[in-house]
């Protein structure tokens, strides 16, 4: 399975210790260099270094000829939706609203952080939904109250 990745779910999962569910979902995720040198910017989260950890697949990107669509996005996202393009990804996390928008314009299958957390609860990784996306919350992740509370319901939870 082919499955990149954007630096905010790095940075969101990073935020709240659980950037171990990536790996328990997807074996593997793909990561063009402009995430790795994104989350190597360091800020007020630290992320790990992609470079050392071993499920992650760290891929050089250029955008040659790029989608008119993707000129419009940041640079890391830019490049991880055209590598998933070009290596026909079976996902795409992402979690910016725009990118994602382009990313499913293009024909790709998008999912984001709050996607990764919803599997990982109902694989039973974690013990609740809630209570790690209000922690990100907490930690300066913003996610759209309506859209936690309905995934939230979704695995039984309220907010």
């Amino acid at each position: 399975m082919i499955v990149f990745s954007n630096t905010t779910p790095f940075i969101a999962l990073s935020s709240i210790g659980k950037l171990e569910l990536l790996p328990a979902l997807f074996d593997e995720i793909y990561v063009v260099d402009a995430v790795v040198a994104e989350c190597a910017e360091g800020g007020r989260i630290i992320v790990p270094d992609l470079t050392r950890l071993s499920w992650i697949r760290v891929i050089s990107s250029e955008v040659s000829e790029p989608h008119p669509l993707l000129l419009s996005l940041g640079h890391g996202e830019k490049h991880t939706i055209n590598m998933a393009f070009k290596m026909k990804a079976n996902y795409v996390v992402l979690d910016e609203k725009i990118g994602r928008n382009v990313a499913e314009y293009l024909g790709l299958v998008v999912t984001g952080t709050l996607g990764v957390l919803l599997k990982a609860r109902q694989q039973k990784l974690i013990d609740s939904f809630t209570a790690c996306a209000l922690a990100m919350q907490a930690q300066g992740i913003r996610y759209n109250m309506n859209l936690l509370k309905k995934l939230a319901w979704h695995v039984g939870e309220t907010l």
